[in-house]
């Protein structure tokens, strides 16, 4: 299979000041791979090179058909319709409902029509078992289904590749399960994951490939 993401001799700098060297890594299609790592060791450093937060400077990174070294400011709106973000914090429109804060995303990469726009956004709701809360506003609705609208914000176009950075880091151990059987879902339908995360019984629970970011590279671990 052909590989969704590809780093050959990266390094990851934050500020001028380098925070991975050697970082050489190969996702394939339809993968689900755990990204683990204490606070401070890069993981999230690495996750804003791949969207573009950061500028990929040294080395080779590709993502979702895009040669991220050679990306310009004006291409980065199309890598993010490419690939889906979810965050620790949610990062919801407080002011707005479910149904709002989807729409938002939408005509900001694109979309016109209405009707395809309630389309789109009913499919992904009903994805994320959300439907009957697209009139409710982010603080009516419980941690696990902010972050369920965070994934389904995530999926709104249909992304190659979804990053996920801490995204159960704020949740309680069950609905940390909820969340992680829809990701696993979503990755069952062809959707390529990496995941980060510092929580060891997640990857014992759902196990799956792991990366250990530590030393200021990333290898592959046994955990």
């Amino acid at each position: 299979m052909n590989s969704i993401i590809s780093i050959q001799n990266g390094s990851v700098f934050q500020h001028d000041r380098q925070i991975l060297n050697d970082v050489n890594l190969d996702i394939v299609e339809g993968e689900f791979v755990y990204l683990i790592g204490r606070s401070g060791s890069g993981k999230s450093s690495l996750l804003k090179t791949l969207y573009a937060d950061i500028p990929a400077i040294s080395g080779s990174f590709n993502i979702a058909g895009f040669n991220l070294n050679n990306l310009k400011r004006k291409d980065i709106p199309m890598l993010r319709r490419k690939i889906g973000i979810v965050f620790q914090d949610f990062q919801l429109l407080y002011d707005r409902n479910v149904e709002q804060n989807l729409s938002f995303v939408l005509k900001a990469t694109g979309w016109e029509e209405e009707a395809g726009i309630n389309r789109r956004i009913n499919e992904v709701l009903q994805l994320v078992g959300l439907q009957d809360k697209k009139k409710s506003m982010p603080h009516q609705l419980s941690g696990g289904e902010q972050q369920s609208v965070a994934i389904a914000r995530a999926l709104l176009n249909s992304p190659s590749v979804i990053l996920a950075d801490e995204p159960t880091g704020n949740l309680d151990p069950e609905t940390t399960n909820d969340v992680m059987k829809l990701l696993m879902k979503i990755r069952d339908n062809g959707t390529t994951i990496l995941m980060a995360t510092h929580n060891y019984n997640l990857i014992l629970k759902y196990p799956s490939r792991v990366i250990s970011c530590a030393n200021g590279t990333i290898t592959e671990s046994s955990k």
